[in-house]
């Protein structure tokens, strides 16, 4: 009896501790710069900057107050520019960061070189239509033909409040 109970002494002690430990994980993503880099506008996305080649080693963006960086084919997030780095989940990189053209990826992966690089990546063919439908991400490759906000006739399949024709 004396052993269970302090089993669940220990569990209610490491149990808090080990729940924080899973919030944030830092991690070594290879962006170690001498000084704050200079920041350039990405054109397609003004709200969005990026680090141009060489200065950084890798796929730096700046949005909102923070850097996000791609690498390994996957996000992270970080208040400054080296770091620490703390990996984000594709549901929460944030839209505008998304929409950043493949021609502003210093390195990307080694599909995405048959896309069009002044269009934003493919995310729903890499995260799956899963998460493209809790997005409510719609393809912006209009080259394919992908892109369905047009009817055919001229008008979009929203629910705004927009004028009609």
């Amino acid at each position: 009896m004396h052993i269970v109970m302090l089993l669940l002494i220990a569990l209610v002690v490491v149990a808090p501790a080990a729940a924080q430990a899973q919030v944030q994980v830092h991690v070594d993503i290879g962006i170690h710069l001498p000084a704050p880099p200079r920041l350039v506008v990405v054109p397609q996305v003004p709200t969005v900057r990026y680090v141009a080649a060489p200065a950084a080693p890798g796929n730096l963006f700046f949005y909102s107050g923070q850097y996000w960086a791609f690498a390994s084919g996957g996000w992270y997030v970080s208040g400054g520019y080296n770091g620490p780095w703390v990996v984000v989940a594709p549901a929460f990189v944030p839209r505008p960061v998304l929409y950043v053209p493949v021609q502003y990826y210093h390195v990307p992966p080694g599909h995405w070189k048959k896309w069009a690089r002044e269009r934003p990546p493919r995310w729903q063919e890499d995260w799956g239509r899963e998460w493209a439908d809790k997005r409510e991400w719609k393809s912006r490759d209009h080259d394919r033909g992908d892109d369905d906000r047009d009817d055919g006739k001229g008008r979009g399949k929203g629910k705004g409040k927009g004028h009609g024709r």
